[in-house]
């Protein structure tokens, strides 16, 4: 599997308001996430091709996300509109921001860095926002945390099996009893990753309580692979 070729989370929907924006990094990329007034998501590049700024310090107004430092504007797909310093001009077409293919699903936002990807399936099952992660180690890692994995149940008093299956290439679900958490994974870089975690269900049910649980859960499993890994000899130290 090739982590060039796959649709990777870059953040929960929930995360990224409208007329906001945020930055992040896939596979070692600068990437800014942001949403027009409307409340529809974009994944570009995080530099302005101006003077490289970063996107992300920007501000949105309307359809456009403004560069910081000389204010140029740019519309929805990615085009230099409008720069201050010479109202009149006609920007050439040319001066237009790498642009990435975004969808949500899951209550996620989806990116990927190749181009002609086959679209995310659509998913009409409700979601509840829960948290993100950020883990030491590479994607393949995160794996084979998550692989070995233990959910305690929401509104029981007893475990239940927890069974974890692979969605899709970064999209995994953990199942306990009548419970059932979306985990994606973000490559971040070789050495650190993102998880992003919603509960699939209703509002109703999981609302305040379940997602303190949960949320509480995810902590503690974060802080038991961050200790495992820490007790893992290191590759310049002698082992008896």
């Amino acid at each position: 599997m090739s982590l060039e070729n796959c649709w990777h989370p870059v953040g929960l929907s929930h995360s990224v308001e409208a007329s906001s924006s945020a930055g992040t990094r896939l596979l070692d990329r600068e990437l800014v996430v942001w949403r027009d007034n409307s409340g529809a998501a974009h994944v570009w590049e995080d530099r302005c091709p101006h003077r490289g700024m970063k996107l992300s310090f920007g501000f949105v107004r309307g359809d456009h996300i403004a560069c910081l430092y000389h204010g140029w504007q740019y519309n929805s797909g990615g085009h230099c509109q409008y720069i201050p310093a010479h109202p009149a001009l006609d920007v050439p077409k040319t001066i237009k921001v790498p642009v990435y293919p975004v969808h949500e699903r899951s209550g996620m936002i989806w990116t990927s860095l190749s181009e002609n990807q086959p679209p995310v399936p659509e998913d009409d099952e409700p979601v509840v926002p829960l948290r993100s992660l950020y883990l030491g180690g590479g994607f393949e890692a995160a794996v084979a945390a998550l692989s070995a994995v233990r959910l305690f149940p929401f509104a029981s008093e007893t475990p239940a099996d927890t069974v974890v299956s692979r969605m899709s290439d970064t999209l995994f679900a953990i199942c306990s009893a009548q419970d059932r958490l979306l985990v994606g994974i973000q490559a971040i870089s070789k050495a650190r990753t993102a998880l992003h975690l919603s509960i699939s269900g209703s509002a109703e049910h999981y609302n305040g309580e379940g997602q303190n649980h949960f949320n509480g859960w995810a902590l503690q499993w974060r802080h038991a692979v961050e200790q495992a890994r820490a007790a893992e000899p290191r590759l310049d130290q002698d082992v008896a």
